[in-house]
């Protein structure tokens, strides 16, 4: 046999032309979005089963109009097209609770107006006019939330309070004690004011309350196999939730960043909390697979759509660039908490070193409204003896990991896929399909360059003087430690003003 695999003892006369793309292809890494929530009984989709998803429309047939999910993709919509989304409809708990509330109108206007009523951070606008009652006024506002159908709630008029409408959760959970309930949020200067005389009283908190239950991911998971799910989307943020898919994500043997595994991914989680609270939650998690972004108890949008919001801007910078910070970039389609009560920068530099991703309003001085990512901290703070450790405290460290080893399995597999092992100094005649330990540490050096071009990793010279390959003790193994030295961002400037009033006069 010699350059081709085509063997000596075919006889056919003529070009015989073996086609060989090891060569010709790019660094390619797949890298899809999976959104994990409820749909409701109106959707179409498979339970636990992952499915493609393109269009609002879409989202509304196969989850349910105003199910978690459709909320969820039409959130990650406004901030990201240009990445695949996968949706994962995990059945409500079975043993849960729907959460629920009410909105009482105690007073009627005096005027005609409109009151501008939020549900979950959508606008409900209700028209009001002078002659209303009470009665009149909750009527009005069961019907426009139930004409909103792509609201999270149905609502009706009590039977025994006719002033009084009930809301519930579509769905059964903790997750629904996360729907916000108020009005005018925007306030006279947004030209949002409720009608003179009228009143209303909202749930305990602004929130409905008494869900219950946790989802089962075991079905789900188990379906999951090993597909490019680089970008997971989980608003479930309890105890049990971060557990089974920090499992499914980690490090271990069965874990996707696990030897066996190498699919690797990423999950984009949110919390919703005072600041007390999500300080002292953020050290009770401590995950290199799960980011976190940490918002203020008044935002009147949910946990879903931030979380969203967040895997998308996620999606769309890794994507193009794993290695460049996340800062800045803005959580579109979600509404921040008013300004006074927004987390100061001590609370959030606090914040961001608790484990928990941190973002801002026009925190220097902008007017856009627009939350805007600060940091994308993950929930990792200590290592396995439980000592303070920093190694993956950042998203983007396991994002440009998983690009520099997905790019040197492809290097290795595409040039040498079916190769003999030899010792360096071995005389192989030519055509030889074989390589030594130097032939590997050369093409590794090869790959370390490209991606040094490309802006991955930095100080070429260290990592080859520090490379590692030789033949193990099993003949048929290379053992190789490799020491890439990641980039970093440039996250702050330390700026000394040393400032004068007048340089002294010289005579230079």
């Amino acid at each position: 046999m010699g350059i081709t695999s085509i063997p000596d003892n075919y006889k056919i006369p003529g070009p015989n032309v073996q086609i060989d793309p090891s060569q010709a292809g790019s660094p390619t890494n797949l890298k899809w979005i999976l959104l994990v929530g409820h749909p409701t009984s109106a959707g179409t989709a498979t339970p636990n089963v992952a499915v493609a998803n393109g269009t609002n429309a879409d989202a509304d047939v196969q989850f349910g109009a105003g199910s978690m999910l459709a909320r969820m993709f039409k959130a990650l919509f406004l901030g990201v097209t240009s990445v695949p989304v996968y949706c994962l409809p995990v059945p409500e708990p079975s043993s849960g609770v729907a959460a629920t509330g009410a909105i009482t109108v105690t007073a009627a206007p005096s005027v005609a107006g409109t009151l501008p009523l939020y549900i979950a951070g959508q606008l409900v606008p209700v028209g009001i006019v002078s002659a209303d009652t009470t009665a009149t006024i909750a009527t009005k506002i069961a019907a426009a939330i139930t004409a909103a159908t792509d609201l999270p709630v149905t609502a009706a008029v009590d039977g025994s309070n006719t002033a009084k409408v009930n809301l519930t959760c579509k769905w059964k959970g903790l997750s629904g004690n996360d729907i916000r309930v108020q009005d005018s949020y925007r306030g006279r200067y947004g030209g949002e004011v409720l009608p003179a005389g009228l009143a209303l009283t909202y749930p305990s908190g602004n929130v409905l309350a008494g869900g219950t239950g946790t989802p089962d991911f075991t079905s789900a998971i188990a379906a999951l196999g090993d597909a490019a799910y680089k970008f997971v989307g989980l608003p479930f943020n309890d105890s049990g939730s971060y557990a089974v898919w920090d499992q499914e994500y980690g490090f271990t043997d069965s874990g996707r960043w696990g030897p066996y595994r190498q699919s690797y991914g990423q999950i984009f989680s949110a919390k919703r909390g005072s600041y007390s609270d999500v300080s002292l939650w953020g050290p009770t998690n401590n995950s290199a697979l799960i980011s976190p972004l940490a918002f203020e108890l008044q935002s009147p949008s949910p946990i879903w759509e931030w979380c969203a919001a967040y895997t998308a801007q996620a999606a769309f910078s890794i994507n193009a660039d794993p290695a460049r910070p996340l800062q800045t970039l803005p959580l579109v389609g979600v509404l921040p908490a008013p300004k006074e009560v927004r987390w100061n920068k001590s609370q959030l530099n606090a914040l961001a070193q608790l484990g928990l991703a941190i973002q801002g309003t026009d925190l220097y001085g902008g007017t856009t409204n627009v939350p805007v990512i600060l940091r994308e901290q993950t929930a990792y703070q200590k290592n396995a003896y439980g000592q303070a450790d920093n190694a993956f405290e950042l998203v983007t460290t396991l994002a440009t990991l998983d690009e520099r080893y997905t790019r040197m399995r492809q290097a290795i597999t595409n040039k040498y896929p079916r190769h003999k092992l030899v010792n360096d100094g071995t005389r192989l005649g030519a055509g030889q399909l074989a390589v030594s330990p130097l032939t590997i540490k050369a093409e590794l050096v090869v790959e370390y360059r490209d991606m040094e071009s490309d802006g991955l990793v930095e100080n070429a010279d260290s990592y080859i003087a520090n490379l590692v390959v030789k033949r193990g003790t099993e003949p048929n193994t290379l053992e190789i430690v490799d020491p890439p030295d990641l980039v970093n961002q440039l996250r702050r400037l330390n700026i000394l003003a040393q400032f004068r009033l007048q340089f002294p006069l010289t005579t230079a």
